[in-house]
Parts: structure tokens; C-alpha cells; sequence
């Protein structure tokens, strides 16, 4: 997949001029084609691999390199556990980068992890409006809500996830609903 970024640079070696205009049509052509195809997954595998381009679609969003360089940090500390430092990094990519949904997006994750709900609330509800079709933050949502006893909500959260996301792992977690459109669960996640 190529990032705006990306295809900028690209554009720029063949010589050929690009707008910012321009750019950010491309950007929203990456983006209705990967939410079409997400929808109109027939398979859990080919869902996940749609998902995992989403994710690196909003990844790639980062208004900089040092930007996403920064959240790319703070990534490897939340996976290495050290959750004070991945949120203070994280942190400092969303000052630089208050528009960048991503980085709140991320910081919400290690929020959540350090039980901290109302910070992780707070970065989902910014990251939902810059990115309203983040399936992840409402997933999170749905989570943090949960944990602060708000059902109700949390489960409008992650019904707004599956109608966007039919496959997202988290569907199995919404009540039975006969008349739902959405996948069967089916097979186990070593299936995948």
C-alpha cells in the first residue's frame, strides 16, 4: 500500500507535479477502497489482512517522519511493557500533532493499560473525531466503558465498530441479535 507520503515522494522522482489537493484525494481513494474491501470481506483471513492495511493506512497518516517515528517509539515501549515511557512518548507525538489520530489513538491503548479510563476515554473520543470510521478506538471505547460500568454506551461503541468493521475480533462480545447483519463467528484465532 502506498501512504500519501509515499506516493509524494514517488511523484516527486518521476518529476511529475502534485498538488496538495491532489495528494489528499489519493489519501481518500486508499481509504474508501480499503473500508469497501473490508466490508465486502468474505473471510476472516482476507478481513485481517484488509485490517492490517487499515492500521498501516493510519499509520502512515503522520503529518511527518519524526512524527511517526515518535509513535513507532512508543509503540515498542508499550510492547516491552515500560507503559510510562510509551505514554509519555506518545504524549509528545500528540502536542506536535494534535490532528494526527493515530498518535491518540495509540496513547489511548497504553491509557487503558495503565487503567487510567478517563485519559483513554478522553484520546478516543479526539481520535473518533479526526478518524469517525476508526473501528480500533470504538473497539477501545467499547473496552474502557465497560470497565467503567457504562454497558449501554459501551455496547453502542462497538455496535458502530461492527458496522464498520463486520469482522472485527471483538464481535463475538455483542449480544445476540437474530436480525444483526454481520459474520457468524466462526473458527478459532489459531485458524487464522
Amino acid at each position: 500500500m502506498l501512504g500519501r507520503r509515499l506516493f509524494l515522494h514517488l511523484a516527486i522522482l518521476m518529476g511529475v507535479a502534485v498538488s496538495p489537493a491532489f495528494a489528499e484525494d489519493r489519501s481518500d481513494d486508499i481509504k474508501t477502497r480499503l473500508f469497501a474491501a473490508l466490508k465486502s470481506a468474505t473471510t476472516e483471513k482476507e478481513a485481517r489482512q484488509i485490517e492490517h492495511e487499515i492500521w498501516q493506512y493510519w499509520l502512515d497518516l503522520a503529518p511527518e517522519p519524526e512524527i511517526r517515528a515518535i509513535v513507532d517509539q512508543g509503540m515498542r515501549h508499550r510492547s516491552s511493557y515500560d507503559f510510562e515511557a510509551a505514554e509519555k512518548i506518545l504524549g509528545e507525538a500528540v502536542e506536535i500533532a494534535p490532528s494526527y489520530a493515530e498518535a491518540r489513538n495509540q496513547r489511548a491503548f497504553v491509557r487503558f493499560l495503565r487503567e487510567d479510563n478517563s485519559g483513554a476515554l478522553a484520546d478516543l473520543e479526539n481520535t473518533l473525531k479526526l478518524e469517525p470510521d476508526h473501528f480500533g478506538a470504538l473497539s477501545g471505547m467499547y473496552h474502557v466503558l465497560m470497565r467503567m460500568g457504562r454497558t449501554k454506551a459501551a455496547l453502542s461503541a462497538l455496535t458502530r465498530a461492527v458496522e464498520i468493521h463486520p469482522w472485527i475480533q471483538e464481535r463475538h462480545l455483542l449480544p445476540p441479535d437474530p436480525d444483526a447483519i454481520r459474520p457468524a463467528v466462526k473458527g478459532k484465532q489459531q485458524d487464522l
